[in-house]
């Protein structure tokens, strides 16, 4: 599987995405020529080599033939995106991609996310730098991307609102629940779109997975800093394992005072937010309390919906919140005929290559209450098939 992971120890913004991407080996011409479906006049992109600390990059920028400087809103982005000859996979991640932002700058603005204006530095570089990004990550072949820990900057800047910390507002709200440090200098080192762009793309923060780098581009930014090249780094490459990598959040609480009844309310409410585990564990708490330890395992990026609701849907005061790297092995579904008729079962390759069949808890029970039989007959014809697959 080719995938990809970025180094962003100088930050990260849209037009440096695309950077290290055309330095990666991704041809102009070809970038060119796709982003052309996009149906947007008043453009013309560039590309070109320029040094940082004695490394050369590509700097990809995007140069205006009109002051077409106004302010653009979501539903406008969204229309265009959808109007356009674009790969229908390349419009559904960048709407999604503009909603992430648009959903993000209203909830901080307290306005809906279709008055949220796009106008910084300016709607047609905005749009064509994201639309960049995703093409190109989809013409490299790239299936899976990996990023490293954000370094982000500090300081006061001067926004559309006026002067605003380090980070933006934005670029912090969208980072939360991905492992982020201070660089210690005093700029903007990743911007609202690199951050929508980066926790789009990407299935894990921290370390760089195991792979075999086939290429490597250095995106170039605009300014000079002081101690380090402002290059975004990007390694091209295969991967050596046969488990995915991916990191999740795990939030934790004890609890001793809790009614059986609302615990399964709280598990349900979990699950239907999107957590991918939730399990409780009986512990022995102060003063010789039974109690119970809530885990909860999640996505990054749902990591402050579900604390919400374990905060609204139980009697806890406090949770405990660490990022871990789980490793997953590939599944799938198939098909296959069983006495009863058509069945679904889950296809997962072990790390020899080889491919185990398991019983799905959800076909089986379908079958045996269709079939009025008992559940364990059916569930053990199908994990039979794991000896003859």
């Amino acid at each position: 599987m080719k995938i990809a992971f970025l180094d962003c120890f100088s930050g990260v913004s849209g037009y440096m995405f695309v950077g290290s991407l055309l330095d990666a080996g991704l041809p102009f011409e070809e970038l060119e020529g796709s982003i052309s479906g996009l149906k947007l006049n008043g453009y013309k992109i560039a590309a070109k080599k320029e040094e940082r600390n004695n490394v050369f990059g590509t700097r990809f920028s995007v140069s205006l033939h009109e002051e077409d400087r106004g302010v653009r809103h979501l539903k406008e982005i969204k229309a265009l995106l959808k109007g356009s000859d674009l790969p229908p996979s390349v419009i559904e991640r960048c709407i999604l991609i503009f909603e992430k932002l648009a959903m993000t700058e209203g909830e901080i603005q307290h306005i809906s996310p279709d008055e949220v204006p796009f106008h910084e530095p300016d709607a047609v570089a905005s749009i064509v730098d994201m639309v960049a990004a995703v093409l190109g990550v989809r013409l490299l072949g790239i299936e899976k991307v990996f990023v490293s820990r954000i370094p982000v900057g500090t300081g006061i800047t001067t926004g559309i609102q006026g002067k605003v910390s380090l980070p933006m507002p934005a670029t912090i709200a969208l980072l939360r629940g991905i492992p982020i440090y201070s660089s210690g200098q005093d700029v903007e080192l990743v911007t609202p779109p690199g951050a929508a762009l980066i926790t789009s793309l990407s299935s894990s923060f921290g370390p760089m997975p195991p792979m075999t780098i086939e290429r490597v581009g250095y995106g170039v930014g605009s300014r000079t800093l002081a101690d380090r090249p402002n290059l975004l780094r990007i390694l091209v490459g295969n991967d050596i394992d046969k488990q995915d990598l991916e990191t999740v959040v795990v939030l934790e609480s004890n609890l001793d005072d809790m009614s059986p009844e609302l615990l399964g309310y709280l598990m349900d409410k979990l699950f239907d937010a999107g957590a991918m585990d939730v399990s409780f564990s009986p512990i022995q708490m102060k003063k010789n309390r039974p109690g119970i330890q809530l885990q909860v395992v999640g996505r990054p990026e749902d990591n402050e919906k579900l604390i919400t609701i374990i905060f609204r849907e139980s009697t806890t005061l406090g949770i405990r919140t660490s990022y871990n790297q789980r490793a997953v092995l590939k599944r799938g579904e198939l098909t296959v005929d069983s006495p009863w008729g058509k069945m679904r079962v889950k296809k997962v390759t072990n790390q020899d290559g080889g491919t185990v069949l398991l019983p799905e808890y959800e076909e089986c029970r379908r079958i045996a209450r269709e079939n009025n039989l008992a559940l364990r007959d059916v569930y053990a014809w199908a994990a039979a098939l794991s000896r003859h697959p």
